[in-house]
C-alpha cells in the first residue's frame, strides 16, 4: 500500500502501475470536501516518493467519480478575507498542476459523474478513459461562479476555446459521445472495461507507443489562436452569453473574459488571472444566493427523504377531474411510471385530457426527449372512467375539481365510500383550508392537501398541506407520490393560501394600489421584469386568469381581513367585472394575439386601458425604486409572518417554495434572503415609510425584534 486515508487509497494495481482510488468512507458519492483536498495532497506527495511508481490511474469506487467540491464549504470560504480566499484556490491548484507534472504518464478513469473539481481533476492527467453511461461537466456557473481549479485553463488548451466556453458557460452536463467528439476524452467503453482501458493507454506510453508528455506540455501553452480567431472566439462568445445570462447573472461573461485574459500566458499564470477571477465572483451576492438555494434544495430532499420512510407504496393512483390541472397531474404520474385513472363526469372531458396528455408527449418526441414508442407507452398508464368501479386498489387520489368548497367537499365524502380504507385522499385546492374540507370525511387522518402549480409538467413546486387531522402517513406517501412524479414537495401547514397564494396576493395587493395611484401597468410590468420576475404582475394576472385571481383575493380578503381587505375598486376587480379574464379569453390588463408561430402574444389594449382608468383615484410620481418597494414588501412581509406563525418548518422552506411555485428571481435568493440583503432594519424602515397605504406593509412584531437584536433567518456562516 502506497497511501491510504478514509477517501483515498493508493496501491499498485499491477507491476510498477498505481491506482489513486476515491472510496469516501460513510459517503455515497465523492465530493472534494478541504479535508480530502488535504489528503490527495499527501497521496499525490507519496506517489512522487515512490521510485517504484512507473504510471498511474485515478478511479472511483462509487458509483459516481466525483461530484465536484463540498459545496456546504463554500459559504464559509466564501466569507474568507481576500488574499486567504485567493491563498486557498492557489493552494489547489498548485495540487493540481502537481499532478498534471508528475514524471510519469497518468490516466483518469471516469465511471459516472466528473463534475466541477472532479471534472478538472480528471483535466490534471494525460488522458481520460469515459464510461459511456458517464457524464461530465462543469457547472459552476449554476452556482454564481465559475472554474477555479484550472477549468478554464486546461480545457480551452484540450478542446478549443468555442468548445470550451459552450461547456462553461452553460454548465450543462456532457454525455460520454459528446465529450470524445470534442476531445476532451480520449476513449468511451463499456464500464465493465474501464479499467482496462485504462491500463491499456497506460501500457501504451510505458512502451512508447503514445507521447504522453507532449500531452503534458500541449495543456501548460498558451491557446493556440491568432489575433483575428481570438477576436471570433471571444468577442462573438461575449454577444452569445449575455444574451442567455441576462444582466442578473454575471458569472458566464466573467469566465469568457478570464479565458480571454489569460488565453496568450503560460499554465502558471493563467491560473492566477482565474483564481483572482474566480474569488471576485465568490464574493457576489448573486453567488451566494445560488450556493444558498442549492444548499436550501439538497435540505428539501433530505427532508422528503425521511418522509419516505413512513410512506405508503403508491403502485397506482387516480386523479378526480379531467381539466387543465387534472389532465397535467395525469400526465405526470403517467410519465413517471406510476399508473393513474383520470375520472370525470364528462366524456368529452376525459378524452379531452387525454388527448392533452398526448400532445404533451409529442412535443417531447419533437424536442428529441423521448422516442416515438413511448408515447404510445405513457398514454396506456392512464385509464379514464365515468364511475367509481375501478377505485377499489387506488393507493391515492387527487381531487382536482372546480375551487369551490361546497363542491369539494360533497365530491371527497363520496370519493371516501368508494376507496379502501387506507387509501390517502388528496386536495389540490388552491386556497381552501384543507382543515374545514376535512370535516366532510369520515377518515380525516387519511386527508391532505396537494396543491400542484400550473402548468403541471413545467412547475416544479408541490405543496403538500397538513390539515389539523393529517396523519403522518397521509403527509408522508403524499410527499413520496410527488417526489416519484418528479416533483420538488414542501410540507406547508394548513392555512388559506398556504404558502405561495398567501404571499402572492399581498404581491398582487401591491400592484393594485400603484394602479389605482396612476402608475401605468406597463411601466411595473417593466420595472419589475428587470428587478428579476420573468413576468410582470399585470402580464402574471392575465396568465393566472384574472377570474381565478378575482376569487382568491376574496378568499384571501375573509381570511385576513385585518391587512387583505381593500376599501376600494381595484383595476383586477374592474376588469373581472367586464369579462376580461386574460389570456385564457384573449383580454385582460393586454390584448391577446397569435404571432407567426401560432404562439400567444401581448399587446397594449385601449379598452384596458380605458376600463383601468375609470378606477384610478390619484396620479403620483414616483421613482423605481419606490415602485419595486411597494410590490415587493408586502410579498416579503407575508413570507415573514409564515416563518413565524409556523406555516413553514423553517426560512428555506419559504424561500424554495417562492423560487420554485412562482419564479421568485433565483439570484436574489428568496424573499428572506432579499430582507437580510437589504438589512433587516433598512427593510423595516422602508416598510414604515408605506404603512399609511395599507397594513400589508406594516412590519411584524417579530421582525422589528430580530432587527433590533440584529438576528437574521439564516445563520451567518464563517470560516472553517
Amino acid at each position: 500500500m502506497i497511501f491510504s486515508g478514509n477517501a483515498i487509497k493508493v496501491d499498485f494495481i499491477k507491476d510498477s502501475i498505481a491506482n489513486l482510488v476515491f472510496d469516501l468512507e460513510g459517503e455515497s458519492i465523492n465530493k472534494l470536501s478541504k479535508a480530502v483536498v488535504d489528503q490527495l495532497n499527501e497521496a499525490v506527495s507519496a506517489i512522487e516518493d515512490n521510485e517504484s511508481v512507473k504510471a498511474l490511474i485515478i478511479s472511483s469506487n462509487k458509483e459516481v467519480f466525483i461530484v465536484g467540491a463540498d459545496v456546504t464549504e463554500f459559504l464559509g470560504f466564501f466569507e474568507l478575507p481576500e488574499k486567504e480566499f485567493i491563498h486557498w484556490i492557489e493552494s489547489t491548484q498548485a495540487l493540481f498542476n502537481h499532478i498534471e507534472d508528475l514524471p510519469i504518464p497518468t490516466v483518469t478513469a471516469i465511471n459516472g459523474y466528473a463534475l466541477g473539481g472532479g471534472c478538472e481533476l480528471a483535466l490534471t492527467t494525460d488522458y481520460r478513459v469515459m464510461a459511456d453511461t458517464a457524464r461530465i461537466g462543469l457547472p459552476e456557473v449554476k452556482l454564481g461562479i465559475f472554474p477555479g481549479w484550472g477549468g478554464t485553463v486546461r480545457l480551452p488548451r484540450l478542446i478549443g476555446a468555442d468548445n470550451a466556453l459552450d461547456w462553461i458557460c452553460t454548465g450543462d452536463q456532457k454525455k460520454a459521445k459528446e465529450a470524445f467528439q470534442c476531445h476532451a476524452v480520449d476513449s468511451i467503453v463499456d464500464i465493465a472495461q474501464l479499467k482496462d482501458a485504462a491500463m491499456h493507454i497506460v501500457q501504451q506510453c510505458l512502451d512508447g507507443k503514445l507521447d504522453y508528455q507532449k500531452r503534458k506540455q500541449e495543456k501548460r501553452q498558451p491557446l493556440q489562436l491568432n489575433q483575428v480567431e481570438s477576436i471570433m472566439a471571444f468577442e462573438s462568445a461575449k454577444a452569445v452569453v449575455a444574451a442567455k445570462a441576462g444582466r442578473h447573472f454575471p458569472a458566464p461573461i466573467a469566465a469568457v473574459e478570464t479565458v480571454q485574459h489569460h488565453a496568450t500566458m503560460l499554465r502558471d499564470e493563467a491560473m492566477q488571472i482565474e483564481a483572482h477571477g474566480f474569488v471576485k465572483m465568490a464574493k457576489t451576492k448573486v453567488a451566494r444566493n445560488l450556493v444558498g438555494l442549492f444548499l436550501n434544495d439538497q435540505r428539501i430532499k433530505k427532508v422528503s427523504k425521511s418522509y419516505s420512510k413512513q410512506a405508503q407504496a403508491v403502485k397506482q393512483a387516480a386523479v378526480l377531474g379531467a381539466g387543465i390541472m387534472g389532465g397535467g397531474i395525469a400526465y405526470q404520474s403517467a410519465c413517471k411510471n406510476v399508473p393513474i385513472i383520470m375520472k370525470d363526469i364528462k366524456q368529452e372531458a376525459l378524452e379531452l385530457g387525454k388527448t392533452e396528455a398526448g400532445n404533451l408527449l409529442l412535443k417531447q418526441v419533437t424536442r428529441g426527449k423521448i422516442k416515438p414508442e413511448e408515447v404510445t407507452d405513457t398514454l396506456s398508464k392512464i385509464d379514464t372512467t365515468l364511475s367509481y368501479g375501478d377505485f377499489t386498489n387506488v393507493d391515492i387520489v387527487v381531487e382536482a375539481v372546480i375551487e369551490n368548497k361546497k363542491i369539494k367537499s360533497s365530491v371527497l365524502a363520496e370519493l371516501e365510500q368508494q376507496v379502501k380504507a387506507d387509501c390517502i385522499l388528496t386536495s389540490n385546492t388552491s386556497t381552501i383550508s384543507i382543515t374545514e374540507l376535512a370535516k366532510s370525511l369520515q377518515r380525516p387522518e387519511q386527508f391532505c392537501g396537494m396543491h400542484f402549480f400550473n402548468p403541471v409538467y413545467r412547475m416544479p413546486l408541490v405543496e403538500v398541506i397538513r390539515g389539523e387531522k393529517s396523519s403522518e402517513i397521509a403527509i408522508a406517501t403524499t410527499v413520496a407520490y410527488a417526489e416519484a412524479m418528479g416533483k420538488t414537495p414542501i410540507v406547508v401547514n394548513d392555512c388559506a393560501g398556504f404558502l405561495v397564494n398567501r404571499v402572492l396576493f399581498p404581491y398582487f395587493a401591491g400592484f393594485d394600489a400603484l394602479v389605482r395611484d396612476g402608475v401605468e401597468i406597463k411601466r411595473i410590468d417593466k420595472i419589475m421584469e428587470k428587478f428579476g420576475w420573468p413576468m410582470g404582475p399585470a402580464y402574471l394576472l392575465d396568465v393566472v386568469g384574472i377570474d381565478t385571481a378575482h376569487h382568491a383575493s376574496e378568499v384571501m380578503a375573509e381570511a385576513y381581513p385585518d391587512r387583505m381587505s381593500k376599501e376600494f375598486k381595484s383595476a383586477t376587480d374592474a376588469l373581472y367585472e367586464s369579462e376580461r379574464y386574460g389570456q385564457k379569453n384573449n383580454v385582460g390588463f393586454y390584448k391577446y394575439e397569435l404571432d407567426k408561430r401560432g404562439k400567444q402574444k401581448k399587446i397594449v389594449d385601449e379598452e384596458a386601458i380605458r376600463i383601468i382608468e375609470s378606477v384610478r383615484v390619484n396620479m403620483i410620481e414616483i421613482y423605481d425604486e419606490e415602485i419595486i418597494d411597494r410590490m415587493m414588501i408586502p410579498m416579503c412581509m407575508e413570507t415573514v409572518r409564515c416563518v413565524e406563525e409556523g406555516t413553514v418548518d423553517h426560512p428555506l422552506d419559504a424561500d424554495m417554495g417562492l423560487i420554485l411555485g412562482i419564479a421568485f428571481p433565483t439570484f436574489r435568493g428568496g424573499a428572506l434572503r432579499y430582507i437580510e440583503e437589504i438589512g433587516l432594519q433598512e427593510f423595516c424602515d422602508r416598510a414604515e415609510k408605506y404603512s399609511h397605504i395599507s397594513p400589508i406593509y406594516v412590519p411584524t412584531k417579530g421582525l422589528l425584534k430580530m432587527a433590533k437584536k440584529k438576528q437574521t433567518f439564516y445563520p451567518k456562516v464563517g470560516p472553517k
